[in-house]
């Protein structure tokens, strides 16, 4: 199975922040005090701007985390799974491109302290939280790779920005 025509990317998608979490906290632990050395985007070279369907690679020297997000609430983690070397064979107008949003190059170079996963407290009963944003917490700076409805957004805006309701962080490393 190819997805977005990325070789060997077989995300497993999650609504649930605390099951996101549980799965994958032993690996973001050991990310802890390790420096951002650089993060990848898909980039539509026709379009001449970043495919934000494409997953956002966050590169830490001993490893890279690869971060989704998709529909309403959906988002997949996946770990070492792109080769940044081999094409991307969809549409033949996609390539990855280093440090292009201005939010991964304000992390560049930082320690890493902490990671969250983000929800959105509602309302509605049917839904009561939404699995919203993997958040990465640096010496200096913010990074967050949230869900902009059925697409990946990033934002840098500081922890003191941030609203104060509807919203509760899930602890992961």
């Amino acid at each position: 199975m190819i997805v977005l025509g990325i070789q060997g990317y077989e995300p497993t998608w999650h609504h649930d922040a605390e099951a996101l979490a549980a799965v994958h906290r032993t690996r973001f632990v050991r990310l802890i005090g390790k420096k951002l050395r650089s993060s990848w985007l898909m980039w539509d070279i026709a379009e001449r701007g970043w495919f934000a369907d494409g997953p956002v690679i966050l590169d830490f020297g001993v490893t890279r985390v690869e971060i989704t997000h998709r529909k309403f609430d959906e988002c997949a983690i996946t770990w070492d799974q792109i080769d940044l070397n081999q094409p991307i064979d969809w549409y033949e107008h996609f390539d990855w491109r280093p440090d292009p949003h201005a939010a991964l190059r304000a992390a560049r170079g930082q320690r890493l302290r902490s990671v969250n996963i983000i929800e959105l407290v509602t309302t509605a009963e049917w839904r009561p939280r939404v699995l919203h944003a993997v958040e990465f917490l640096f010496e200096e700076s913010r990074l967050a790779v949230y869900n902009a409805m059925d697409e990946n957004g990033l934002t840098d805006i500081p922890e003191k920005d941030l609203p104060v309701t509807n919203w509760r962080r899930v602890h992961v490393a």
